[in-house]
């Protein structure tokens, strides 16, 4: 792994394209004051809303560090120890230096200001003087000691397309056990080799696991593979800020985080800790029964169904029979329904129960087109994929419940 650069809080030398995302050393007087666009700023708070810390039991993660950079940018930092966000937007600054000052409260002030420039000034008890047009606001702040210390950027060969890492999230995030317990689950296994790049989610009853392959990863093809296990919160703030990114994801870890740079943005996580389920294990070997469904008539009709399954199990029954799929619930609560599907199998009638919800997970992102729906028999697990061949090696394995 390449060597490691200063702390963002600690002087040390910068390369010239690395100044305006890295460099957040207070410099100057502490007296702080610029001016910038609304619609500049309020674009990089409303990405950095989603780190900071929401509990309050540490107040100052409840703060962004606002400080110059001396290019003409100011540079914006949220953090709630586990998740940071460094982001930048331009500005013109009268006298450098650093701001401490509510997340959420500067968020609600500027999204509510007339679209004008807003000119931001520290005064001398640490409090900030925001002016926009005929509006001004006087807000608490705090010095900039408080603020903890973030690890930064460390220089990396390793990327991944943006668009490639959005789609590895979204078909895997949603299989991510709920409970905080089961602290090895509590994220997803992901994988970077030369040429592709994996990720596994899994809560014990489902796992998601989809690769792709043909990719330049920057990592050569005699090196050592690049393991991580990425928090859920991590992976949810990748997707806000791949959502509108056409760029490549520069990608680099040390023992203890990891780190994303998209654009001239940085998120840095604290890496979670153990080992990953033997996924390979739990994917079935054998499925001698492959059945094709339309995903979205398979999606309607699981929707239709759960409006009567019992509740707490939220169980469904998909009975296979020749040329035709059943699925049906009932409750004796409210009562019961039944959907019919036309398919393609012509084997022995088999009778599977599923979480009505896991497999709509895996519906809603499968996109349009075939699912193979592939099982050996009604005790074992089954497997759900995209039928249509597509860049990525998507699959989906589902438990059966009792019934």
């Amino acid at each position: 792994m390449a060597k490691r650069s200063p702390s963002v809080y600690h002087r040390g030398p910068q390369s010239a394209d690395n100044e305006s995302a890295d460099n957040l050393e207070t410099k100057g007087s502490e007296h702080m004051e610029f001016t910038i666009e609304k619609s500049d700023l309020l674009k990089e708070l409303n990405l950095v809303q989603g780190v900071v810390e929401k509990k309050n039991t540490i107040p100052i993660l409840s703060n962004l560090l606002i400080e110059s950079d001396g290019s003409g940018r100011i540079l914006i930092l949220g953090t709630d120890l586990d998740v940071s966000l460094r982001t930048s937007a331009a500005a013109a600054v009268k006298t450098e230096g650093s701001m401490v000052v509510s997340a959420r409260k500067l968020f609600d002030i500027v999204r509510n200001l007339p679209d004008a420039p807003i000119r931001f000034t520290q005064e001398s008890n640490e409090w900030v003087v925001i002016d926009c047009a005929r509006s001004k606001f006087k807000v608490v702040g705090q010095g900039r000691e408080h603020f903890p210390v973030v690890p930064g950027w460390i220089e990396s060969q390793y990327r991944i397309p943006a668009e490639v890492l959005r789609t590895l999230i979204n078909r895997t995030i949603f299989a991510i056990t709920q409970e905080e317990s089961r602290y090895t689950l509590n994220g997803a296994f992901f994988r970077l080799e030369a040429g592709s790049a994996r990720m596994v989610a899994t809560d014990g009853h489902r796992l998601s696991f989809v690769d792709r392959s043909g990719l330049d990863t920057g990592a050569p093809a005699d090196g050592e593979e690049v393991k991580a296990l990425i928090p859920r919160k991590t992976l949810a703030e990748l997707l806000r800020l791949t959502t509108e990114s056409d760029d490549v994801v520069e990608f680099a870890r040390d023992e203890n985080h990891l780190f994303f740079r998209i654009g001239g943005r940085v998120l840095v996580s604290r890496m979670l800790s153990g080992q990953f389920p033997n996924y390979e294990l739990v994917m079935p070997k054998e499925t001698p029964n492959s059945v094709r469904i339309d995903g979205a008539e398979m999606q309607s009709a699981i929707r239709r169904a759960a409006l009567m399954a019992d509740e707490r199990s939220r169980a469904v029954k998909l009975q296979f029979g020749m040329e035709r799929l059943e699925i049906m619930s009932q409750s004796a609560e409210v009562g019961e329904a039944r959907e019919t599907l036309a398919t393609d199998y012509d084997g022995a009638d088999v009778q599977i129960g599923f979480n009505a919800q896991y497999l709509t997970d895996f519906l809603n992102v499968a996109g349009e087109g075939q699912i193979a729906f592939e099982f050996k028999d009604g005790q074992s697990q089954a497997q759900m994929r995209p039928a249509t061949g597509d860049e990525y090696d998507y699959k989906y394995v589902i438990m059966p419940m009792r019934l």
